[in-house]
């Protein structure tokens, strides 16, 4: 395995650093005044419209997809330290057209999606025009297990027929938001695998309403995350992405390439976390010395960086295992990383809260809202127990010399 970075990866992490410097940090504060001084928390500020400007005239466009048609073309190994970087803050991520769902949405039609489909989301979506949001949780069922999802999915004639309720839909109150792809089941009486479709669902069909906001930890995201109530709602059945029944196959190769975004993310929030602690702890002092000299402080210091540089290490393993073998034959990988990352993340961003006491918890630090979302990052893409799941059941039958599972 080499996991030094390309000249052209080199290249473009250097102009992202650039980006964030000049650009992206000193935008923080002004983005979160914006948002504030809206009317509701669901705003697009007039702040992120201009870094997303930049963003495009400095080629920092796209970048997460490795197609050289809509950006770059770079490989996740190339990207991996590109989406740490945006990490370290809220806004980076949307300011490059990097943000989820949009990367995940983009990443199903451009793999399954038909032409016509294409023209109408996918393009807009690549240039920044609109947002989308992804429908697959739902409140009556544990959706960590897909195949629990009940949203009902009828044909009638040329339309489907959608009846059922969602929740934790990101990207819903987005001002800009003006599609879903929605999971649902087509044939209860198929394969356990094969009920669930995938179906494209406009944000202003009649039988869609938005029942609220879930706030996550007291935080109400610009971009929303839904509860939704579908009654009646009829799409054409040409929505339907790739074909009835391959919504199970869909979810596997959008999360996966997915979960390497929200882990490198995790990463740099993690880092920031840290030097954001080694800072406090120099700057204060306790009983006459400086935090800084307190050997439990250090130890804390210590063993984030350990830990960070492990983790930094098994991610790019897993970039570099998707880019050689593809997601599937890198499961494992990936779902321990999705267990390790949010995890060391909320451990160093927790130790960084208690260096700098009572400001750790206001908003006069990114540390609060990095620790809500971190927290929910345990969660959203499946929880940890499953991904632990499926690497104690690949564990145990390698060890038994067993055949290659399906996970």
């Amino acid at each position: 395995m080499d996991f030094e970075l390309s000249e052209r990866a080199k290249d473009f992490q250097q102009r992202l650093q650039a980006f964030m410097d000049e650009r992206v940090y000193p935008a923080e504060q002004l983005y979160v005044e914006q948002v504030r001084g809206g009317d509701t928390p669901h705003v697009h500020p007039p702040i992120m419209e201009e870094l997303k400007e930049e963003a495009r005239r400095r080629g920092l466009w796209n970048l997460f997809l490795p197609d050289p048609a809509h950006g770059p073309g770079l490989t996740y190994l190339e990207y991996a330290p590109l989406a740490e970087l945006m990490g370290r803050t809220m806004i980076a991520a949307e300011a490059t057209n990097c943000a989820a769902p949009d990367t995940g949405n983009m990443e199903v039609l451009h793999q399954f999606g038909t032409d016509e489909q294409k023209a109408r989301w996918l393009q807009p979506l690549l240039d920044g025009e609109i947002r989308s949001g992804f429908a697959m949780t739902e409140p009556d069922v544990a959706s960590s297990d897909a195949t629990n999802v009940q949203m009902s999915m009828v044909r009638d004639g040329d339309e489907l027929v959608l009846n059922g309720r969602k929740w934790w839909t990101t990207g819903v109150l987005h001002p800009r938001c003006r599609v879903l792809i929605v999971m649902g089941k087509t044939d209860p009486d198929a394969h356990v695998y094969a009920q669930q479709s995938m179906v494209l669902v406009p944000l202003d069909t009649p039988g869609l309403e938005v029942v609220r906001s879930l706030p996550v930890f007291g935080y109400h995201d610009p971009e929303g995350h839904a509860e939704l109530q579908f009654t009646d709602v009829r799409v054409p059945a040409e929505n339907v992405i790739a074909q009835p029944g391959a919504g199970f196959l869909i979810a596997q190769a959008r999360l996966g390439p997915g979960r390497i975004h929200h882990c490198m993310r995790a990463i740099g929030a993690a880092e920031r976390a840290l030097e954001l602690m080694c800072a406090r702890a120099d700057a204060r002092e306790t009983f006459g010395k400086p935090v800084s000299t307190r050997s439990n402080i250090r130890d804390w210091i210590a063993e984030a960086r350990i830990e960070l540089e492990m983790l930094r290490l098994l991610v790019l393993k897993t970039a570099w295992l998707v880019d050689r073998v593809g997601g599937k034959n890198a499961r494992i990988e990936v779902a321990a990383i999705k267990v390790a990352a949010p995890n060391v993340a909320l451990k160093i961003i927790d130790r960084a809260i208690q260096v700098h006491g009572g400001a750790g918890v206001s908003d006069d630090t990114p540390l609060a809202w990095m620790y809500a979302h971190m927290r929910t990052l345990r969660l959203a893409d499946g929880p940890d127990e499953v991904h632990k799941l499926s690497i104690a059941r690949r564990e145990l039958r390698r060890q038994r010399g067993d055949e290659e599972p399906l996970l």
